[in-house]
């Protein structure tokens, strides 16, 4: 079934530009949300981080997670697919790699978390990206719309805060407003956001997909656990090559986005290629091929648990 806007269906175009122009409703809604900068500092101890390629979901019942969300998006998307009447909510961070394969994952995620005959709706908010001269943003938007219009589900497009929707130059310079975005599950509300801890295992979770690493879901919302991996890389001693480089280097060569990324930009990737030269192989962190599980303590920390 196809996307709608303002429950009428979507004719989608070859250009974000067409588009946006065909629904002045996007750029409306684009500017609302833009206008609640600064972005919320979450509270780490209700937060569920979802880092690049990865995904997760759950419903307004889990008592360990209130507010899921993800950041450093510069020509990535960040994705929010909730239904109204279960409150199941997704968040995706998608950066294009395999756009027409992650999308199905969002929507059954979902409705895996909604009974069939629940009244409500599937309504998605975008998030991300910026007029950049390669045009990575554009494509990855109009991949993703035409992604989710080919879906079986009827899916209503409420917030469309990408691309040109989400530029703004300084000093001659084009660059994302919005970086990073949270929901909260109980109530649906999504907000701008930026967030101090990007844990559990920031390390190891950047280390799978630096090397590679498809769409994971990270989050198992029946037993309130994060799940990583097992994860796969064979030693890459040669990489070790980047930690000499200086920051203007490794920005132009590990970015897709170079003027505009973070700060801690440089420092993360360095931390990255730093983890996999201590872990070379990745089967030891994994005994067994069973993945890590981490459970909410009473104080709001991330622990390990034993494989369940």
């Amino acid at each position: 079934m196809p996307l709608f806007i303002n429950n009428e269906k979507v004719q989608l175009f070859n250009t974000t530009v067409k588009l946006f122009r065909s629904y002045p409703l996007l750029k409306d809604s684009a500017k609302v949300f833009r206008d609640r900068l600064p972005e919320t500092a979450v509270d780490t101890k209700c937060l569920l981080y979802v880092k690049q390629r990865e995904f997760a979901a759950t419903t307004p019942s889990d008592c360990s997670v209130t507010v899921i969300g993800s950041d450093d998006a510069t020509t990535c998307h960040i994705v929010v697919l909730r239904h109204t009447g279960s409150g199941a909510t997704c968040l995706a961070h998608c950066d294009g790699s395999s756009t027409w394969s992650e999308v199905p994952l969002i929507v059954k995620a979902v409705r895996s978390l909604t009974k069939s005959a629940e009244e409500g709706r599937l309504e998605l908010h975008l998030f991300g990206g910026f007029d950049d001269e390669r045009h990575n943003s554009h494509k990855l938007s109009l991949n993703l719309l035409a992604a989710f219009n080919k879906q079986n589900e009827d899916i209503h497009l409420e917030t469309c805060c990408i691309t040109e929707l989400n530029d703004i130059v300084v000093e001659g310079i084009h660059r994302p407003v919005v970086y990073g975005i949270g929901v909260n599950v109980k109530t649906g509300e999504v907000f701008p956001a930026t967030f101090s801890l990007r844990g559990p295992e920031d390390d190891l979770r950047s280390a799978r997909t630096f090397t590679g690493g498809q769409m994971a879901d990270v989050y198992d919302s029946s037993r309130e656990l994060v799940t990583i991996g097992p994860c796969k890389w064979s030693p890459n001693l040669d990489i070790g090559f980047w930690l000499a480089q200086d920051d203007e280097t490794i920005l132009q060569y590990m970015s897709t986005s170079p003027q505009v990324e973070p700060p801690h930009f440089v420092s993360h990737m360095k931390a990255t290629i730093q983890f996999l030269l201590e872990n070379p192989n990745s089967e030891a962190l994994f005994p067994g091929g069973a993945p890590r599980f981490y459970q909410r303590t009473s104080e709001g920390v991330w622990e390990r648990q034993a494989a369940c």
